[in-house]
């Protein structure tokens, strides 16, 4: 990895906060419109829980990237000088 993939990274994080963000909010408005206790309720109230827990761990996957990166430049400096 290098400093020149940090763009990317960040716009794929980004574009996964959107997506999981809106998806969570169709979920909602389907949900909204299932009868309450029926197995179609249920089964999109699991969906919203699963989807959920995507963002929470965003945190700890960019710390992974820049990490990974950090680690990169690191051993492409010390390994590789001429």
């Amino acid at each position: 990895m290098d400093v020149k993939d940090l763009l990317p990274i960040g716009m794929i994080v980004v574009v996964t906060g959107i997506g999981v963000a809106f998806g969570l909010q169709v979920l909602g408005d389907v949900k909204g419109d299932m009868t309450t206790d029926s197995e179609e309720y249920n089964a999109t109230g699991e969906a919203v829980t699963a989807v959920a827990k995507i963002p929470s761990k965003l945190g700890i996957i960019v710390t992974v990237l820049i990490a990974a990166l950090l680690i990169g430049i690191l051993v492409k400096y010390l390994f590789f000088r001429s």
